[in-house]
């Protein structure tokens, strides 16, 4: 048994096919056939039924490809750390963003990283808090700029930056006469929200809840922020924005006006999350010093 055979067994047990198996692999599969017969053989178990038409994991397989995958990701750790030894500021990083930070940090960072880390192949990705923590635990990324305390023991993070929420309404509203606004001057049937699983929206709805007498009434729409922001502009209702977004042209082109909220106490803490056991934090903490370096001044960075 090694390890390029429990490879070829994950394959397998991930793609359901023989072939595309080893197409991922890069071998033959006549050859890859024969290197699972021989690990079964070694088991003394089958890992696999197969048939002319399909190929079915056995119970016993499931155990064995969950171990399989822990021996492979051990293996790809040690691997990982021998590099990390060697230069931790150089190689590929898998950066993960939740879609209300992404399209804003990533204009003036990306620059700054090329400046400051010129060693580093970054490769970027964009999902939901809870994804992309799933996607961490998996090893398919490395880490991820999240707005949410971690939800698993086996992560870590780094702080960041604390970003106030703007209030974002229509140039015709009655408030919009305003310097500040505070969330009890707004009505709750106005406010204009993503929908549930976006952390931005479950954090507004926390403050408002508290600003509101009871529930606030909102408006969960299944779509972007930036489709949020067309509605506040046609005159829809009003809604909360991180204080990064404030650089967009949507600020001054689509009818729309910003007001501070006046007790300062509304908004969201940002950090870099990451496994435990990532081998090369230095590099994440010349991320998060690049991130506090790149920031406007609407924004508070935690790093100096």
């Amino acid at each position: 048994m090694n390890l390029r055979d429990l490879k070829y067994a994950v394959a397998v047990a991930d793609h359901g096919h023989f072939g595309r198996a080893a197409e991922s692999c890069f071998v033959g599969q006549p050859t890859l056939s024969a290197q699972l017969r021989k690990l079964e053989g070694e088991l003394g178990v089958t890992l696999f039924e197969r048939t002319k038409r399909s190929v079915r994991i056995t119970p016993i397989g499931e155990t064995i490809v969950a171990q399989a995958r822990a021996v492979l990701d051990a293996a790809a750790l040690i691997e990982e750390t021998a590099k990390a030894s060697l230069d931790p500021l150089s190689g590929p990083l898998r950066l993960g963003m939740i879609p209300t930070i992404g399209p804003y940090l990533t204009p003036t960072l990306l620059p700054s990283l090329r400046h400051g880390l010129p060693k580093m192949a970054l490769s970027l990705a964009e999902d939901t808090t809870e994804i992309l923590e799933r996607r961490l635990l998996e090893g398919e990324i490395d880490a991820a700029i999240i707005a949410t305390d971690v939800s698993d023991r086996r992560l870590s993070e780094i702080a960041l930056f604390e970003e106030p929420f703007w209030i974002a309404l229509p140039r015709t509203h009655p408030l919009a006469t305003r310097d500040e606004l505070s969330l009890a001057d707004i009505e709750a049937e106005e406010l204009l929200l993503l929908e549930d699983g976006h952390c931005l929206s479950d954090q507004v709805v926390s403050f408002c809840s508290s600003a509101f007498k009871g529930n606030p009434k909102v408006s969960t729409q299944h779509t972007s922020l930036m489709t949020i922001l067309a509605l506040v502009g046609s005159g829809a209702g009003l809604t909360l924005v991180p204080a990064l977004s404030l650089g967009g042209s949507w600020v001054t082109d689509s009818g729309i006006v910003m007001r501070k909220e006046k007790t300062r106490q509304v908004g969201r803490s940002v950090r870099v999350a990451f496994r435990s056991s990532f081998p090369r934090r230095p590099l994440l903490e010349k991320l998060a010093d690049i991130v506090a370096a790149s920031l406007p001044d609407t924004v508070m960075p935690v790093r100096r």
